[in-house]
């Protein structure tokens, strides 16, 4: 089975992990700067008191006065989901992230080791941890994972059977499909509510109504394709970090302390002399809170020049002070070098640039993020029909 597990509300729990006794206050993550002021998750108390996410600040602050805004901190945010990661990978689990707080993985190949499938998933609640109350959907399809995690509550494991798919989903809120908020009203204006008024629609209406992105949903909510769970690659972990004596705000003085990570970095033998597809660079700010930011290099490199002309400008995006400097390797590139040819063969330079292109994008937007179109069915009459969208492997 494909199981979901989903921790609502993730980044704000993440950013209280160092401040505890907020999660028990009225408390909502801040909106970033230069933004929409727009609430972010809330706390159960803040919820109570008749704060909801997405709710405007000056509404949120006017319902409820005591409301606490604590910062964004990305750079915790990612430590944090990282060691979920690791913690369910240690467990057995090939897991896919979907987004922070949202990962999914397949059973069958830990449920001998177990017992089963709840205890498979028993042991994956386990090592989350029951401080992120974590909770879990589990189906033969993924986007039916999903919507039983859900709601689900938390530490509960929903388990839907194949035959049962189609009569859970169909009282489900449209809410669940990814679309945008006009997409939403639109369907709300032809009076659909539920996530089976939509299945019982012809899909090609649908189609010729609102697109691709109702095709999909139509789809979706039909309980989607049986796709396979690709697990990621084993994450390593490579960075250094350099705490100073006081808060700094020079840019010339961070960017000598970059200089200094970067060359502590280069230095550091699990690298094997693999150049840097996509690094990045964080900070602890001196008020509280992070910042962070991530560079997928154009063409995987180790020259230090290249480094840090590409890396030094990302330092004047910083919104104060700081007290500490972190250099991370995202990802490294297969290759130590590049063979060149006196005289290449035609089509050779296009070939080697698309696929060099293709990993720039990968390393940037995540797995599955390449696709192509492989012809399944060139004589139906259905556009949609004709043709799958695969993720396309390096």
């Amino acid at each position: 089975m494909i199981a979901c597990l989903l921790i609502p509300g993730f980044e704000l729990r993440a950013a209280l992990r160092e401040r505890p006794r907020l999660a028990l206050v009225p408390a909502a993550l801040a909106p970033e700067a230069g933004e929409d002021q727009l609430l972010g998750p809330v706390t159960a108390a803040a919820e109570a008191a008749g704060a909801k996410p997405g709710m405007r600040l000056g509404e949120a602050l006017a319902t409820c006065p005591s409301l606490v805004l604590v910062e964004r901190d990305p750079a915790a945010v990612e430590r944090e989901w990282e060691g979920v990661l690791c913690r369910l990978e240690d467990a057995g689990f090939a897991v896919e992230p979907v987004e922070q707080g949202t990962v999914v993985f397949e059973t069958r190949g830990v449920e001998r080791l177990y017992g089963g499938v709840q205890p498979a998933l028993e042991r994956a609640l386990a090592a989350v941890g029951a401080g992120w109350d974590p909770r879990i959907g589990a189906a033969t399809r993924r986007f039916t994972a999903l919507a039983a995690a859900s709601v689900a509550r938390p530490a509960q494991i929903l388990l839907v059977a194949a035959q049962e798919e189609e009569s859970f989903l169909e009282p489900l809120p449209l809410s669940l499909l990814p679309l945008p908020p006009d997409r939403y009203a639109e369907l709300e204006g032809l009076g659909l509510r539920r996530l089976g008024e939509l299945a019982q629609l012809p899909g090609g209406a649908v189609a010729e109504r609102l697109g691709v992105e109702g095709r999909k949903a139509w789809r979706l909510a039909r309980g989607g394709r049986r796709a396979k769970v690709r697990g990621r690659k084993p994450a390593f972990e490579l960075a250094e970090t350099l705490v100073f004596p006081e808060a700094v705000g020079n840019e010339l003085t961070l960017r000598r302390a970059l200089g200094s990570l970067l060359e502590r970095l280069l230095a550091r033998p699990e690298r094997a002399g693999r150049p840097f597809r996509k690094l990045a660079v964080s900070a602890r700010l001196v008020g509280g809170g992070s910042w962070r930011r991530a560079l997928t290099l154009r063409d995987a490199t180790a020259e230090p020049g290249r480094l840090r002309a590409a890396l030094g400008p990302k330092l004047a995006e910083l919104p104060g002070p700081v007290v500490e400097l972190r250099l991370e390797a995202v990802e490294l590139a297969d290759h130590t070098g590049q063979q060149l040819a006196l005289v290449e063969p035609a089509g050779e330079e296009v070939g080697t640039r698309l696929r060099e292109g293709l990993k720039q994008v990968r390393a940037s937007t995540g797995t599955g993020s390449v696709c192509a179109v492989v012809e399944v069915a060139p004589w139906s009459r259905v556009p949609e029909a004709r043709a799958l969208v695969v993720p396309r492997d390096a």
